[in-house]
């Protein structure tokens, strides 16, 4: 019933997604949260310093942890903040990143953290992947014309569901940039997000699953599903909603 103006980017790097969204409108504000400054820094010097004064002025890089991180007040205090109370209007954790959470404690005391910082009819928005192949300790090469890209599933601990993966990178001179990104993840399951997401005090959950072109390859166009297909491997989204606050008397 309104447009949403104030983004919380939660794991945001070099916080890109935040770049764009102040951006886009001149009413949007945002706030990019990581816990690490390197990254945040490199954000600060490729994107944050291209936007026009006004569009950067409503922007706020925070390094911390994000299930501890004041968000409201960095939102709070922009210029031309429309949310006094500083609460973000959409949350967002994406690329994976809130599988740096091993234990169910860890991760529904981060979601609820989210909820906290979110307005009244606030939603948080995650990716996720999975499928059988998931599971599958291998490494899957992409050709591009100047490097090979190299997705390593290095290993996967089923007791623990401990999941290591690294990305490589791979010249035509036979030379290699190993490990230039590792990921220490858990390989969660869309049942424990969705149930945690609810245990956290959000109302429902939408998941969105991605359909497939007339070659029966992924579309990249996502639309809201009651039932997944059981592919070998598939990416979803997930949107966790806020119960409306109770209208006045």
């Amino acid at each position: 019933g309104r447009k949403a103006l104030a983004l919380r980017e939660d794991f945001c790097g070099t916080a890109a997604a935040a770049c764009a969204w102040v951006r886009g409108g001149r009413a949007r504000s945002a706030v990019a949260v990581d816990i690490d400054p390197e990254v945040l820094d490199w954000g600060r010097t490729h994107h944050a310093a291209r936007l026009k004064a006004k569009a950067r002025d409503r922007l706020a890089l925070v390094q911390g942890d994000v299930r501890t991180a004041d968000t409201r007040a960095s939102l709070a205090g922009l210029d031309g903040a429309n949310n006094p109370d500083g609460a973000a209007d959409i949350a967002v954790a994406f690329n994976f990143s809130w599988w740096t959470f091993k234990t169910r404690a860890e991760l529904v005391g981060y979601f609820r953290a989210v909820h906290a910082a979110l307005a009244a009819d606030g939603v948080f928005m995650l990716d996720i992947y999975g499928g059988s192949d998931a599971y599958v300790e291998q490494e899957e090469e992409t050709e591009y014309s100047l490097f090979t890209y190299v997705w390593d599933q290095h290993s996967f601990d089923p007791l623990t569901a401990r999941y290591r993966c690294y990305i490589h990178f791979r010249f035509p001179d036979d030379s290699e940039l190993p490990q230039a990104f590792s990921y220490d993840w858990r390989l969660w399951t869309l049942p424990e997000l969705q149930e945690l997401l609810l245990e956290a005090g959000f109302e429902r959950t939408v998941v969105y699953w991605q359909g497939a072109d007339e070659e029966g390859e992924p579309s990249g166009e996502f639309a809201p599903v009651a039932e997944g297909e059981n592919d070998p491997a598939w990416i979803a989204y997930v949107a966790a909603l806020k119960p409306r606050a109770p209208r006045g008397g």
